[in-house]
């Protein structure tokens, strides 16, 4: 709602003879926080597509500075992050079931609950910004309510409201977790099912989950280096991959000239992993055409259009979606060597049975596996998506064998760790398959410590730092 305006020689409201009207004072971080939300809710939108045009329209107007991107930043993705934990605590403080409260209100009041409970932000400074807020955004009569409601919430801290809202976990272990983590239910089984073992390790995974996650760059072999990016400042060298180098806390990586000039880019190191993993894995024969076919949005295929050049091979990267392709297209724009990039149906290749030496599918799937980058997505995906993802993960990795020729490989990957997405796919083409052997992935992430019994590998945000990435190695033998 807009501000009411102010008229001369006015003094009051109606109904309010007498008494000043104060003019709500506009804050450009929580009112650019409070849009982002809306997006998100609204529109389905991704933060991290929705923020960063946010904060350039801001700083283009003058006065924004860095440190109040930092916190609408933070005010964004904690929210994000925390939401069912806030969700629970905002239920105790409010007289009706919160599907009643209209979603602007419960986002203005998450933005206040995260931080009284989440920042160091004094209580008396949440409050009253947040009520502000309520002011600009909406309205007088609902900012009394954000008001009544946040200084409950005000009245103990994080800890304390957990232990008040979340079931015990000797009564209820996922529920349990599921409050104090922040995950919804479903997710949190899945996760320990992919995980395995005692309470110890999920708790890691999800306190990883919501974590920010440092940015991670990629050296494009070719086109710049390590050491080169090392030169920035903040920049430290990456854990596992010999191409990657990570930047610090408020590392800026549109500030660096080589990822301007798309000499390098932003890629999680799991997904670098994979695309080396694939390029390094033993095949019998010649090493000439390589297939990316899932390209989209370009990560990996920029990576393994590199390293074939390297070798003189050729790659083509596929994408059904023709404006992710455009995407594809701009990342290997300048490669040092040949490639192909195309808009295809994976399900309907254009190219001959057997056509490739190297084939890479990074299947469409949940993103359970990028919740640190995607905190909203654990909020939007249902168990049934699965449903959706799984005859379409199937009909692609059959895809890629046949793409392959006999003496390829084939590297299945996905950024989800649920089991119904990697190893159960996985097992059920290669009954249809038999001319085919998996290969212990695990020598392919050489120097990655704990992945396991093999011979396909889950890297996980507790363990390797890197987003959930899953990739089994098949080759085709007759």
């Amino acid at each position: 709602m807009s501000e009411q305006p102010s008229r001369p020689g006015r003094t009051g409201k109606p109904g309010k003879p007498g008494k000043p009207y104060r003019r709500p004072q506009k804050d450009p971080v929580r009112i650019l926080a409070f849009e982002a939300l809306r997006a998100v809710d609204e529109r389905d939108a991704y933060a991290n597509l929705v923020l960063p045009p946010l904060l350039r329209k801001a700083r283009e107007k003058g006065g924004f500075e860095a440190r109040d991107a930092a916190l609408a930043t933070e005010l964004v993705y904690g929210t994000l992050r925390r939401q069912g934990t806030y969700d629970a605590i905002i239920a105790e403080c409010v007289d009706r079931p919160l599907r009643e409260v209209d979603p602007p209100v419960l986002d203005v009041l998450s933005l206040g609950a995260h931080q009284l409970l989440g920042t160091r932000i004094p209580t008396h400074a949440a409050v009253s910004a947040t009520v502000e807020l309520a002011r600009v955004v909406l309205g007088d009569g609902r900012a009394k309510f954000v008001n009544a409601v946040l200084r409950k919430v005000a009245q103990d801290d994080l800890d304390g409201w957990v232990a008040k809202v979340a079931p015990p976990y000797d009564d209820d272990p996922e529920d349990h977790l599921a409050v104090v983590h922040s995950h919804p239910r479903w997710v949190v089984s899945a996760l320990w099912d992919s995980l395995g073992g005692g309470r110890a390790g999920i708790e890691r995974l999800l306190e990883a989950d919501n974590e920010r996650p440092e940015v991670t760059l990629v050296a494009r072999p070719g086109r710049a280096t390590t050491e080169e990016l090392l030169r920035e400042e903040a920049a430290a060298p990456g854990r596992w991959s010999p191409y990657a180098v990570r930047l610090a806390e408020g590392g800026e990586p549109g500030a660096v000239d080589a990822v301007r000039e798309g000499r390098a880019g932003v890629q999680d190191e799991g997904s670098q992993l994979v695309a080396l993993a694939l390029a390094n894995a033993p095949l019998d024969g010649r090493d000439e055409k390589w297939l990316d076919g899932c390209a989209g949005p370009g990560g990996k295929a920029a990576l393994l259009a590199a390293l074939a050049a390297e070798r003189g091979a050729v790659l083509l990267a596929s994408e059904k979606q023709p404006h992710r392709a455009g995407l594809v297209a701009k990342a290997l724009a300048g490669n040092p060597g040949p490639y192909q990039v195309i808009a295809a149906d994976g399900t309907r290749p254009p190219w001959r049975p057997g056509s490739f030496d190297r084939v890479l599918m990074d299947v469409p799937c949940t993103g359970l596996g990028a919740l640190r980058r995607r905190p909203e997505a654990r909020w939007r995906r249902r168990p049934e998506d699965l449903e959706g993802f799984g005859p379409l993960q199937r009909e692609l990795l059959s895809t890629a064998l046949d793409s392959v020729r006999v003496g390829g490989v084939v590297g299945y990957a996905t950024c989800s760790p649920h089991l119904a997405e990697t190893r159960a796919v996985v097992e059920d083409v290669l009954k249809q398959w038999p001319a085919t052997e998996l290969v212990d992935a695990r020598p392919l992430f050489p120097g990655v410590p704990e992945l396991g019994e093999g011979p396909d590998v889950q890297l996980w945000p507790h363990v390797h730092g890197t987003d959930a990435m899953y990739m089994a190695v098949i080759r085709r033998t007759g």
